[in-house]
């Protein structure tokens, strides 16, 4: 009898060959083949899937080769699945990204040479962030989720944030409570802005929320968890918070209520002050009532004061209110575990001392508190808190704001800084990594640097690493592709200088100035340094042409380059246009339409840059005509204006794709150059606030207009991108200089 024939015989049986291996394994086999097959279709009989006894409460796994097949041991599907993407990218020599994949696998595969065994030091891999569910994840379905949920395990992931269907949960309590139909729409943002409307920033926006909504998301939800928890990993669900319908007030005219504002152009939220009784009443509710539909894991996510300060500094205060949050999941679940997203301490840190911080933390069992130090590679909150004052916390890359598009990352904390504070002796309770930012589908090379961690205690070497992640990612060797990336090193993901990835300006409203109110364009490097980073690409188009991940990379790179060009050209026509100089205003106004022309004509070759997806995944979920246009307005607004006409947000969210760069940014841009030549023309100085009126009344309409996108690539990326580069680089090596 064959090794897969006793295991398949064991799970059913119910788990007892399992059980008496090992207790706490929980390895689901038949899900593991599951993946195997879903990742690697015609390959997978080549693989047998056999338990592993975990190593202290942390995941292990194996890889083995016998008798032509490879074994993949592991502890859970998740160790099961990283096992497995480590034989494909250190045997096979294959990628699994967002933006490329590499699954070209040997006829005859590989035999390890001996027994390769991997223990991680990290009990939890945490992933996503709210936002994360508003910029990326809005429209997903099911079979999108597949494929994450897939990525998660091969990268390691075992503790994901899960807020998709929470909707339905709060629809349900509040509903109990007496609240009607009118009450929750308006409450229930919509489906764009749910990152907010969890955390209590906003009510109400972009709404209402149709019922289908909230039913068809509670049933993804519990596709969702089902695989997840399949493959052993843990999700993180919501607790309550406070956040409150604004009829709450009607409804319990007693109740003690805080009135807050996210200060970004929105109407007040309603946070139920934990002190009233009604707090712990509805905390047990809504945790029950989750419980009931979604299961637990004993993981919950709860951030009363999400960018809203607290009504007091008073540490005893601070004490009092974190107990009783505790207090409402534990009453519903007294295994609760409360994670914590460490952002207030990051983002107000003026009111956030160290005394204030320690109230919070310390009115909660360390056992009982995982705490998310959300931005570690850019300002590690643990160094400032004695490492959260004894609670358990979690290392976190968060990289991207916004879903902008820009090539930036801090390469070389990402690689050495979560093994350096793992084995700092300051860092007190360091039990896991992730990754919080809030967006993804980008950069894929600090995602996979980032879970390249979780297998290690020691820093990743780089010198060593990136050749060997580029011979994955393009399944060739190509020296003009390391020199590349060698360059792309040294400035774009140097880290210096920036928060996160610096905006165009070509983004911005239309402006004179060099920057905007949310394009914040200064680089962590001189623009001419990245040009060696483009010759190079192109000079690797014949070996690496045939690979999707060097065809995303080549118009990234592309696309960067052209972006900051944008600059220069605009020094152009300001000066001509300050010099009334006409001719030379409508040359170089003329040649920056045409860059922004032709960086949609790029991106429309890649369909991770492009508009039309995005539209159309959006009315995809609509049941009817009404409900397609509010998703589409949803879609459509929160990559631009975030909010109404006047919203202070325009541009947070801006993103380099084609046609968006095309029916927006360049039609701003041509409107503002209209009124520039009439102002030569005439001698008479352009009234700019006006002009920002009439612009912003534009994308309003804009915004509430409808249009089909296309939703595959047009053109070939390799020549497109070579006749751009033939096209600039000679002009752009002069300008820069």
């Amino acid at each position: 009898m064959s090794c897969k024939t006793k295991l398949f015989i064991c799970v059913l049986l119910g788990g007892m060959c399992l059980t008496t291996i090992n207790a706490r394994a929980q390895l689901n086999v038949q899900s593991s083949y599951a993946l195997i097959k879903r990742v690697i279709p015609g390959n997978a009989q080549k693989f047998i899937v056999q338990p592993l006894p975990a190593a202290d409460a942390k995941d292990v796994f194996e890889v083995e080769g016998a008798k032509g097949k490879i074994i993949l041991r592991g502890n859970n599907g998740v160790a099961v699945a990283s096992a497995l993407y480590y034989y494909l990218t250190e045997y096979a020599h294959c990628q699994v990204t967002w933006n490329g994949t590499n699954l070209n696998l040997p006829v005859s595969l590989p035999m390890p040479a001996k027994k390769i065994r991997k223990a991680t030091p990290y009990q939890y891999r945490y992933y996503l962030n709210y936002c994360t569910y508003s910029y990326s994840m809005s429209w997903w379905d099911w079979k999108r989720w597949e494929k994450e949920i897939d990525w998660m395990a091969l990268h390691g992931i075992n503790m994901p944030l899960a807020i998709t269907g929470q909707e339905y949960v709060w629809d349900k309590v509040y509903r109990s409570m007496g609240f009607s139909n009118k009450d929750m729409q308006d409450f229930f943002t919509g489906p764009a802005y749910f990152g907010w409307f969890y955390m209590g920033n906003i009510d109400q926006w972009d709404g209402p929320l149709p019922a289908s909504w909230i039913n068809s998301h509670k049933d993804l939800q519990v596709k969702i968890l089902q695989r997840e928890r399949e493959l052993g990993i843990k999700p993180v669900l919501p607790a309550f918070t406070g956040h409150v319908p604004a009829s709450f007030k009607t409804h319990f005219p007693n109740a003690k209520l805080k009135q807050t504002n996210w200060k970004n152009g929105f109407a007040d939220t309603y946070i139920l002050d934990s002190e009233d009784p009604l707090f712990a009443d509805i905390g047990k509710k809504f945790i029950q009532e989750q419980t009931k539909v979604y299961g637990t894991d004993h993981l919950y996510s709860a951030d009363t004061f999400n960018e809203n300060e607290p009504p007091s500094n008073d540490p005893k205060f601070l004490s009092e209110l974190s107990a009783r949050i505790y207090d409402g999941m534990k009453n519903a679940d007294p295994k609760a575990v409360w994670v914590m997203q460490g952002w207030l301490f990051f983002s107000d840190r003026k009111f956030w001392q160290n005394e204030q911080i320690k109230a919070l933390l310390n009115a909660v069992s360390n056992e009982h508190m995982i705490v998310l130090d959300l931005n570690t590679d850019y300002e590690p909150v643990w160094k400032r808190t004695e490492a959260f004052y004894g609670k358990p916390w979690i290392w976190n890359m968060l990289h991207n704001y916004g879903g902008n598009n820009s090539l930036f990352g801090r390469i070389e904390a990402v690689a050495a800084q979560p093994a350096q504070a793992l084995n700092d002796p300051k860092s007190g309770r360091m039990v896991g990594i992730g990754l919080t930012m809030e967006a993804i589908e980008q950069t894929p090379v600090l995602y996979e640097l980032m879970t390249q961690n979780t297998w290690q205690n020691k820093p990743v070497n780089l010198d060593e690493w990136l050749p060997a992640y580029l011979f994955n990612r393009y399944g060739v060797k190509s020296k003009d592709a390391v020199d590349a990336w060698q360059t792309l090193r040294t400035t774009v993901f140097n880290g210096k200088d920036i928060r996160d990835g610096a905006e165009s300006i070509i983004t911005g409203r239309p402006t004179l100035d060099s920057a905007a109110v949310w394009t914040r364009t200064h680089l962590n490097y001189n623009r001419k340094d990245l040009l060696p980073a483009w010759d190079k690409m192109v000079a690797a188009i014949p070996a690496c042409k045939q690979s999707s991940g060097f065809n995303y990379d080549l118009v990234d790179v592309t696309r960067q380059v052209l972006a900051n060009y944008g600059r220069p050209l605009q020094l152009k026509w300001v000066k001509a246009y300050r010099d009334k100089d006409l001719k030379s205003f409508e040359q170089y106004s003329n040649d920056y339409i045409n860059l922004i022309a032709d960086m949609d004509r790029l991106l429309a070759t890649q369909k991770d840059f492009m508009l039309g997806p995005w539209i159309a995944d959006a009315r995809n979920w609509g049941t009817n005509p009404s409900e397609k246009a509010l998703y589409e307005k949803n879609a459509r607004n929160l990559i631009t204006l975030w909010g109404d006409a006047d919203s202070p947000l325009h541009e947070y969210s801006c993103r380099q794709w084609s046609g968006l760069l095309n029916d927006f940014y360049k039609t701003r841009w041509q409107k503002f150059f209209t009124l520039q030549k009439e102002s030569i023309e005439t001698g008479k100085e352009p009234d700019f606030k006006l002009f920002d009126k009439s612009i912003s009344s534009w994308e309003w309409q804009w915004v509430n207009s409808s249009k089909a996108y296309p939703v595959t690539p047009v053109g070939n990326s390799t020549s497109v991108a070579q006749q751009l580069y033939e096209k600039y680089r000679t002009a752009m090596a002069k300008d820069l200089e």
